[in-house]
């Protein structure tokens, strides 16, 4: 009995041994849990009440209950909302930004003090140097009525006294952006500013506190604290500062003479606030360059010219741009020299890496080439010549190199060039002969990678020439993303839908107007519609049956069934009607702030093509024709089928917007070849047609009207932004396009394949020819 026991024993301790330490650890840890708890918990003072306690006092009993309430108020709590029943309600209105709703502020204010006689020359050259540097940038003039420069906002005091115009300014900049900007540099026109130094020293100051930050001056016969900034090399001041000395100015101005507008400032903050000068403050100074006279920037190396903020005097706009190229070509090598450091650190630590140095990408630092997972993923090369691309946007399989391609061409031709001469020289020098071959790719990971097949000439140092051929791979890398200013636009704008309706298509009108009752009138959307019925040379006569008779019936009756309701039709007789002439015909009938929706009777708009027609169409900017889903011939693309069993395999996709539970299509395809769907603004329209007509005169008028669409006349026309993108929303059945002979010869082109790409899909006609080959053959 007992050896059997030891054999259990073994052979249970045999089971056990693995988990032995992981036992023992669980064992030891909740004994120590447990001690603990027994530490913390047990008799005696609390730790915490002395140290709230105060020292050398008795202990307060109620300590501990204050510590506890205190700990309380950094909890989360969840308060319920209550709206009181008996009192109206009110909604609450919200900013237009959420910068505005919490507060936030821009960073720097540049104002620039100006003259009568230099608006024009330095004020110019400071505008083109550093206006793209700063968020907000006004320039400010004693002269009555000055007229702004292009692209400058120019205020305009009417007094050219220097106190009175640094008043004035001042006053300015506290009531019309004291709480939008934490800092404003105040500079004169004769000044060249470093803006990204001045930038990158704004962020780096706080904004709670006082401060006068320049080049210090000491006031003639003055103590040493009581110092001014010059204003010939520019000052800041901080917001709350500028909040205090409002109060003061009108008492300063009465009070102090002074013939300089920068000591004149100075002396009123010393006054009233006790505020003087620095040009140090929290480990950073501002450092100026006092430029000689008739000396060229392109020689000064001292290095309080390589580290100044800013350079005083400025006699001219010349020496403005050549101080500009010189501080641009300093910032470039700085930032090479750190682009450099970083990549041989990246390099160091590579090798660090479970990868080593198989795992460093080229170019160092940047993305590793985008892999893909799938054959549909895999990112296609663009062969190119020096003349020629081969990858067109019409299809076709060769079309010249010319524009923004054939220029970005050229420059990376020209960097390879560079490159290769400056690794090889002085030994080799490298002359291009031709481009043998290209190739380019977009990565959206990198940016877009170049391979050139070049044909050189290699010099050597005793004269030697020899023709080489070299590959070269080059990357031009996706730069910081910036964002575009773009006009306000709102959802509340009301959309006037457009709908032409020639003799063909109204049998179709009834199945649009019964849409758009449910998806635009139902819901209440703030649209309106009119119809335009363009009857023939010999319809609609006297004697003769109206065609329109049964679309005038279905607009009377969604009228009486949605009362209130106002849809508008317009007659419109036309041998050959084009969408330009028609469109001049409503044009003229509605207000410049008009925003149309040019639709067809196979569009079916919804809440949200109108929200987006609403949010792509910008007053003066820019002009939305979507591409609409254009479903295929039922005939070859059959009805979905009900799902499967489990394991028959995916169902067929399907087309955007559609119902599954409709039975809808298989399939589908984005027509990029029509553009009858628009949405613009009635004065965008109207001057383009005016460009038109100006451009073209009587019968080239006439004969250019027949072959254009309105996406044409904006394309050629007028200098908005056409923005052409795909609408889901916008899902049409299958029909084919009239194509009319009076079209010009591209828009025909387009027309036709409109209706051959519209029939189905490759899998689809392919069948569709083997079934009518099998049934030729029996």
């Amino acid at each position: 009995m007992a050896g059997h026991t030891a054999m259990r024993l073994s052979s249970l301790l045999a089971v056990l041994r693995p988990a032995l330490p992981l036992i023992l650890g669980l064992s030891l840890g909740c004994s120590l849990s447990l001690l603990r708890v027994s530490w913390i918990q047990g008799e005696g003072e609390d730790p915490c009440v002395e140290v709230v306690g105060e020292p050398g006092g008795p202990q307060n009993p109620d300590s501990r209950t204050r510590l506890d309430q205190s700990d309380e108020d950094f909890k989360p709590r969840i308060v319920p909302y209550y709206r009181d029943p008996n009192k109206p309600y009110k909604k609450v209105l919200r900013t237009r930004y959420i910068q505005t709703e919490l507060g936030s502020r821009e960073r720097l204010l540049v104002a620039v003090l100006t003259s009568r006689a230099t608006l024009s020359t330095l004020a110019v050259a400071v505008n083109r140097t550093v206006a793209h540097h700063f968020p907000r940038l006004l320039y400010f003039t004693g002269q009555r009525g000055a007229r702004a420069p292009a692209g400058m906002q120019v205020v305009s005091h009417g007094d050219e006294r220097p106190a009175w115009l640094m008043s004035e300014t001042l006053r300015h900049l506290h009531t019309h952006f004291g709480a939008d900007y934490d800092w404003f540099f105040i500079m004169q026109d004769d000044t060249y500013v470093q803006a990204p130094r001045l930038a990158a020293l704004a962020g780096h100051l706080s904004i709670n506190q006082d401060l006068y930050l320049g080049r210090a001056e000491e006031f003639i016969g003055a103590g040493e604290q009581a110092r001014y900034c010059h204003g010939g090399f520019g000052y800041l001041l901080s917001r709350s500062l500028l909040l205090r000395l409002r109060p003061h100015l009108d008492g300063c101005r009465g009070d102090i003479l002074s013939a300089r507008p920068d000591e004149w400032l100075g002396r009123c903050l010393i006054d009233s606030l006790g505020i003087g000068c620095v040009s140090q403050h929290q480990g950073q100074q501002y450092r100026s360059f006092e430029l000689a006279k008739n000396r060229d920037p392109e020689k000064e190396g001292s290095p309080a010219f390589l580290s100044a903020f800013a350079v005083h005097p400025v006699s001219e706009g010349t020496l403005m741009y050549q101080l500009h190229k010189r501080f641009s070509a300093l910032e470039l090598e700085r930032a090479y020299s750190e682009i450099e450091q970083l990549q041989a650190q990246i390099r160091n630590l590579t090798v660090l890496t479970p990868e080593g140095e198989a795992g460093l990408s080229w170019p160092i630092g940047l993305p590793a080439p985008f892999i893909p997972h799938s054959r549909f993923e895999v990112l296609g090369w663009d062969y190119f010549t020096e003349q020629h691309t081969f990858s067109c946007a019409d299809g076709a399989p060769k079309c010249p190199l010319q524009g923004a391609s054939r220029a970005d061409v050229g420059d990376a031709v020209e960097t390879a060039l560079e490159q290769l001469n400056r690794r090889y020289q002085p030994r080799l020098r490298f002359q291009k002969q031709r481009l043998l071959n290209g190739y380019r790719r977009f990565d959206p990971a990198r940016g877009m990678e170049y391979t050139l097949d070049l044909l050189l000439e290699c010099v050597t140092q005793r004269g030697h020439r020899r023709a080489l051929a070299r590959r070269v791979s080059l990357l031009r890398p996706l730069s910081r993303v910036e964002i575009l200013p773009m006009p306000y636009v709102t959802e509340a704008t009301r959309v006037q839908l457009v709908l032409p309706l020639l003799v063909p298509e109204a049998a179709a009108a009834p199945a649009f107007l019964e849409a758009f009752a449910a998806n635009v009138l139902e819901p209440r959307e703030h649209a309106l519609l009119t119809l335009l019925l363009v009857y023939g040379p010999r319809e609609g006569g006297r004697g003769a049956p109206d065609p329109f008779l049964g679309v005038k019936a279905a607009v009377a009756e969604l009228e009486r069934r949605y009362p209130g309701t106002r849809l508008a039709w317009l007659a419109v007789r036309a041998e050959a009607p084009s969408q330009v002439r028609l469109m001049d015909v409503v044009s003229k009938k509605h207000p410049v702030d008009t925003l149309f929706f040019l639709t067809t009777v196979w569009t079916r708009p919804g809440p949200e093509v109108l929200n987006r027609c609403r949010m792509n169409a910008i007053s003066g900017w820019q002009a939305f024709f979507p591409v609409h889903f254009q479903e295929f011939n039922p005939a070859l693309s059959p009805q979905r089928s009900p799902p499967g069993p489990p394991g028959a395999g995916p169902d067929p996709p399907s087309p955007p917007g559609a119902d599954p539970s409709r039975g809808a299509p298989v399939g589908g395809r984005f027509d990029r070849q029509a553009s009858a769907e628009g949405c613009f603004y009635n004065a965008d329209y109207l001057a383009a047609r005016a460009r038109l007509a100006g451009e073209l005169a009587g019968q080239e008028e006439e004969e250019a009207l027949e072959g254009l669409e309105v996406m044409d006349v904006f394309l050629r026309f007028s200098g908005l932004h056409l923005f052409r993108a795909v609408e889901p929303g916008l899902v049409q059945k299958f029909s084919l396009r009239d194509c009319s002979p009076r079209l010009s010869e591209e828009l025909y082109h387009r027309c036709r394949l409109s209706n051959l790409e519209g029939l189905g899909g490759r899998a689809q006609l392919a069948m569709a020819l083997f079934e009518q080959e099998q049934a030729n053959s029996t």
